[in-house]
Formats: structure tokens, sequence, C-alpha cells
């Protein structure tokens, strides 16, 4: 299985560094977060990967390139003329995979020890389009779920705002853990939907939900960090050795 890893944002969230250096290249106890991420997925046999780069490009390309790769076959996906997000990103990948076979997305300043076999099982028994990680901590951007965990919709808990594919009473509000399990067949439904350019993956979840099964696996309870602010590598480092 091949796996795409997200590592072009601007990281305006965690300057100073990112003033320097891709976010993806900060470190915890001594290994860069896109390190620990491609570890991560080699621990279930996933080496064949996608990673994107924008911001401080040459840096995370070198990084790959003086490391071999950390053990891995990388793929750079290279968005230096543009940043394209989550959804644009996957998207403007999409010749480097392989046609008609499952693949992953992770984002490269995600931690976490959510075990990939049981997600995987978990995709093969429901049989959705999409399948992505969901825990019940505290958030203020939730996707919603039925009681079967079929998502339904999505809701911003600060503004207000909420965005719904399905109708349904009693949603289940979850928080979105990044890694996410695809059929191949979400790169033919984003471009019949009408998705190019620039656009993020949760807004491809809410438009193909209307029509398709998409479903989140809970993994409350799992170590999970998001290291989206630099504060944020104290608790890396205290949970992640």
């Amino acid at each position: 299985m091949q796996a795409m890893i997200f590592a072009a944002g601007l990281g305006t969230r965690f300057k100073p560094w990112t003033d320097q250096h891709p976010k993806a290249l900060a470190v915890v106890n001594g290994k860069s977060l896109l390190q620990r991420n491609i570890e991560y997925l080699k621990e279930y046999g996933i080496t064949n990967l996608i990673i994107n780069v924008h911001h401080f490009a040459e840096q995370v390309k070198e990084a790959v390139r003086e490391n071999k790769g950390w053990g891995s076959h990388i793929s750079i996906s290279d968005e230096s003329g543009e940043l394209l997000e989550t959804g644009g990103g996957l998207l403007k990948a999409k010749p480097f995979f392989k046609e008609g076979q499952k693949f992953m997305t992770c984002n490269a300043d995600i931690l976490t020890d959510l075990d990939l076999h049981r997600l995987i099982a978990f995709h093969e028994k429901n049989k959705p389009l999409i399948s992505f990680g969901i825990t019940n901590r505290v958030t203020s951007r939730y996707l919603l779920f039925d009681k079967d965990m079929r998502l339904c919709g999505w809701r911003n808990t600060k503004t207000g705002e909420e965005k719904i594919s399905i109708p349904q009473k009693g949603l289940v509000p979850m928080a979105y853990s990044t890694i996410a399990l695809f059929e191949y067949k979400v790169f033919d439904l984003m471009e019949a939907a009408g998705f190019k350019g620039k656009f993020s993956l949760v807004d491809v979840y809410l438009e193909l939900a209307k029509d398709q099964l998409i479903m989140g696996f809970d993994h409350s309870g799992d170590r999970f960090v998001d290291v989206g602010k630099t504060e944020s590598i104290g608790l890396a480092a205290s949970i992640f050795t």
C-alpha cells in the first residue's frame, strides 16, 4: 500500500522555526516530524511514499536525500509554484499512485500510535469510499457522524458555522485525526465533482458524503499530538520518545 504525507504547509502557527525551516523538519527527541511519520508508516509495511513540498521545499528534499528516505522509497510532489492544501495536493499527486489500489494519507505535523491494521480492517469490513481516524478530544472544528459513524457534516464551534451533507438528528461530534484510507476511485469522484486547484480534504469529504459512504474510525485513547504550535513540541517530546 502507498501513502502520502502532507508536508507542504506554511506553518504560520509554528514561528519562528518556520521563518527559516519547513515545519515537517521540526525535531522531537532527536527526530523530525517527517522522519517520525515515515517510520510510523514503515512499522506497518508501508514504504512507498509520496511527500508534497512547498515551504522551504529544498530543505525537505535534501533531508530525504541525505537520509536515503529513512529506508522508504520517497516520491516528491512539488508544489513550489502554488500551495494546494490537502485536497489539491492529493489530486496533484494522482500520477504517483497505482491505479485501482487503496492508499493512505497523513499530516506531517500529527503524531499518533493509531493502529493502522485496525483502521484497514475497519475499512475492509465496512467498505466505504474513505475511512479516517477520529477521537473524542476537544477542538473547535468537529466532523459530525450518525450512530454508525457515517460522516454527515461539520461544525465550527467558535463561529457556529455548520455544513450538513446528510441531515440527521443527534449527530455525534468527533475530532479528525488526519490519517485516512482511500479507495482509488476517489480521484475520479473529486474530478467529477469539480474539484481543482486549491482545496481541503475536508471539503472533499463533505461533498462526496452526500452520495458515498465515508466513515470515521474511533481510536480515542490512542496517543495523539497535533504539533501545530511550537509549544506542542514539549508535549510531543513527553509522549513520543
